[in-house]
């Protein structure tokens, strides 16, 4: 990947910003994009002449690795829990500056106040927000490979336990068989807690697996991912043993279908993210159904399974070449079941190519 490049390309943004010429990257997803270092300790200093990572003992020869895989050129400082204060002061008084920006979204009150009180007195600390999230949107084509390969882990996992739907299983106990069919085949863990939903318990869209054994001719949501090399998929299929027997259900199937190939279809460089959310939604509403689509159409994906930009019918994002995101409308009919169909697509000069090629049952 390139990750060499990545912190120049974000000073850069901190000078277009009028952000202070130092910042301190406290968000760990944040380190590891722009350093590669994946410990669970750490934080970065980005300052105007160097960077410096300050973590502990437990990382410092997996940080010194894997940094220099990524070629990035930061100097390391590792120092217990109890001294990294004291380290902390020592690093910035070193660089000569007299401000420092935090990154506001992952800065505790807490935490900003012994930064205030003991880590950098007389030190000006100011917030900030989203500069190394802005530079996050735009996948290289090591990440793209990285979150294709994600796509195609879940894809294959799908496809080999399947079958296994005719069995009477339970929810968790299908769950587990995709999660360890996932990691069989290459990926670090699930990318999120993986969600199977039948019957009835399809009509919530965050429903947590439990004891109901899976039915026939009924609705199966199944929401899950893979995390790759830190890259995570996010796929959904709604799916049944022996055809849906509810012909409101699958008149839902129909509407779903339609609204998310007509979302995807509206995925390009310029679009508007309400635009495409609203590509979705209106056919959803012209069914009769508006009120039982309760979230937005999509989100990105990356080292994290939600970040920006959003595709919502509030949402301000445009998209761009590069951004990976998910579109995936759903209908939830409380007590008899709900549909939600979900791709990762990559938005291209053209378009749009999706990442995940699982085929959508038609009822």
């Amino acid at each position: 990947m390139q990750v060499s490049d990545r912190l120049a390309r974000l000073r850069q943004s901190m000078v277009e910003s009028d952000q202070p010429p130092a910042l301190l990257v406290t968000s760990l997803t944040n380190v590891r994009y722009l350093t590669g270092f994946a410990g669970s300790a750490g934080m970065l200093f980005v300052l105007p002449d160097e960077a410096v990572l300050l973590t502990d003992g437990r990382y410092g020869t997996q940080a010194a690795e894997q940094l220099a895989s990524a070629g990035v050129g930061a100097r390391i400082e590792v120092c217990p829990a109890a001294g990294q204060a004291e380290r902390g002061r020592a690093v910035v008084a070193g660089s000569g500056v007299v401000g420092l920006a935090l990154e506001a979204d992952h800065v505790s009150w807490a935490r900003q106040r012994a930064f205030a009180e003991k880590w950098f007195p007389g030190i000006e600390l100011t917030p900030s927000l989203g500069l190394v999230e802005g530079l996050r949107r735009i996948k290289d084509a090591g990440e793209l490979d990285r979150l294709a390969a994600a796509a195609r882990i879940a894809d294959e996992a799908l496809s080999a336990v399947r079958g296994r739907l005719a069995e009477g299983l339970t929810e968790a106990d299908f769950g587990r068989l995709l999660d360890f069919e996932m990691c069989v085949l290459g990926a670090t863990a699930p990318s999120f807690e993986t969600i199977v939903a039948s019957g009835p318990n399809a009509a919530k869209p965050h429903h947590r697996p439990g004891s109901r054994q899976i039915g026939r001719s009924e609705p199966i949501v199944l929401d899950f991912g893979a995390l790759f090399e830190g890259y995570h998929s996010d796929m959904t299929r709604t799916v049944w043993v022996d055809g849906l027997g509810d012909p409101v259900l699958r008149q839902a199937v129909d509407v779903v279908l339609a609204a998310q190939a007509a979302g995807v279809a509206a995925v390009r460089p310029g679009a508007a993210c309400v635009d495409v959310d609203q590509a979705c939604r209106s056919l959803i509403a012209d069914a009769g159904w508006a009120e039982n689509f309760v979230h937005g159409t999509g989100h990105g994906v990356g080292l994290e399974i939600h970040e920006a930009p959003s595709l919502s019918s509030v949402s301000t994002d445009t998209l761009a070449v590069g951004h990976v995101v998910t579109v995936e409308p759903g209908v939830y009919l409380p007590g008899i079941g709900g549909v939600r169909i979900e791709d990762t697509v990559v938005v291209t000069e053209d378009g749009c190519r999706p990442l995940t090629s699982t085929l959508k049952d038609a009822p």
